[in-house]
């Protein structure tokens, strides 16, 4: 939903039609009291354009994309006129929800890489969102805005049941606060040298991940995150770094699919450097490796940590790259498989395989270990990546040469695809 016209309908006293789920969402701060006064307080610019941002906001309901649209408070505009803005409100116009921190607050550091970051990973939910509502054909996202009282929120967008993906969710999240010491080991077990003040590590970490489950087990699984994360030390010095990644776990091996794959987020990586599509796509493979199974979770993809160099603008720009490349990467796969028939025995081998998500997920992951030692994280948000469904047999091995075979051989040997 548009921010500037959740501002608008605001102030001129709006209302937008809410999902009779909603209260929960309204009490984690997306909704507040109708304010009086019709279009006091609003610029004349404003003004002449509410007509037409009302008729926005019915356009968008008729397409069907979010299924919770509600009033957000005009403290979150930056106050005054001006061309930065006017951009700014532009800017988050297509966003799924109104940013997490306030408009004011983005306006006067908009140059500093927390509010860059913020805006790139509020575009990318909302590209991501829009692409998936749009492939689905009946896809309702519920936007759910969560706030943290240790500091900062968050907003989930999650669709269920729908004609193409069984599960998707895509999260945003900008937390910040100390870090507990269950946390800071974590960190300092990777290299980390954290200098506390009084035992305190403040922090802020802001990021967007995403896990998509199709219906089809023709239609593969995906799953990205790209983060931020600063901490500021006992001296007053600062410590940053990014992180993230896009990787692929199908069913079935589609080796056309596979090349397409990991040859556009190379081309993604080489408009940096040629050496970082190897490199990452390693890594990736290295990480995402059960190792009381002895398999990777999936075909890989690319996978980076601590990200530090060679400075931080070349970082963002990098991590910019990367998030642009997630729906050319997977898109055209869904749409080529989205009609494929399939078998209960096929349906029967992705439960089993969705059986192998959760164990990497609550056993490996660094972002879920993370979160669950984080005082005030979100569970839900936390553990929205797990399938609605999957499936566990003791011993089950499937026949020799079979198409179940063939994706075990590769998941257990990683192949080059782009070469």
């Amino acid at each position: 939903m548009s921010l500037l016209l959740l501002q608008l309908l605001r102030g001129a006293g709006g209302l937008l039609r809410r999902c009779p789920r909603s209260r929960a969402a309204s009490r984690r701060g997306l909704s507040s009291s109708s304010s009086s006064g019709g279009g006091a307080g609003l610029r004349p610019g404003q003004r002449s354009l509410l007509a037409g941002l009302a008729g926005t906001a019915a356009a968008l309901a008729g397409l069907g994309l979010v299924r919770r649209a509600e009033m957000v408070s005009r403290e979150s505009v930056a106050p005054g006129g001006g061309s930065e803005e006017d951009e700014l409100s532009r800017q988050c116009e297509g966003f799924m929800a109104p940013p997490v921190s306030a408009m004011r607050e983005l306006q006067s550091r908009r140059q500093d890489m927390q509010s860059r970051m913020e805006l790139l990973i509020m575009e990318t939910q909302s590209q991501v969102c829009r692409a998936l509502a749009q492939v689905d054909g009946g896809a309702v996202f519920t936007v759910d805005r969560w706030e943290r009282k240790e500091g900062g929120g968050g907003i989930s967008c999650v669709l269920q049941d729908g004609n193409i993906f069984e599960k998707a969710g895509v999260n945003v999240s900008v937390v910040f606060g100390h870090l507990s010491e269950e946390a800071a080991q974590q960190m300092r077990s990777r290299g980390k040298t954290l200098k506390t003040k009084n035992g305190k590590l403040p922090f802020c970490a802001m990021g967007v991940s995403s896990v998509i489950h199709p219906k089809n087990p023709h239609v593969p699984t995906i799953h990205f995150n790209y983060r931020y994360f600063e901490i500021e030390e006992a001296d007053g010095t600062k410590q940053w770094w990014f992180g993230g990644g896009t990787d692929l776990t199908p069913t079935y091996l589609n080796k056309e699919d596979a090349v397409h794959f990991h040859k556009t987020l190379k081309e993604a990586c080489d408009q940096h450097n040629l050496e970082l599509y190897p490199k990452y796509k390693k890594w990736c493979d290295d990480y995402f490796y059960i190792k009381h199974r002895g398999e990777r979770r999936g075909i890989g993809g690319i996978f980076f940590d601590d990200l530090d160099s060679p400075s931080k603008e070349e970082a963002f720009q990098f991590v910019q790259s990367c998030a642009k490349a997630i729906v050319p990467c997977y898109i055209p796969i869904v749409k080529k498989h989205a009609q494929d028939s399939f078998t209960p025995e096929e349906k029967l081998w992705q439960q089993l395989r969705r059986g192998r998500y959760v164990e990497f997920n609550l056993v490996y992951d660094r972002g879920t270990k993370f979160g669950l030692a984080t005082p005030g994280s979100r569970i839900e948000s936390i553990l929205m990546s797990l399938p609605l469904t999957a499936r566990w047999e003791y011993m089950h091995m499937p026949p020799e040469k079979s198409r179940e075979a063939e994706i075990l051989e590769v998941l257990r040997n990683p192949k080059d695809w782009v070469h």
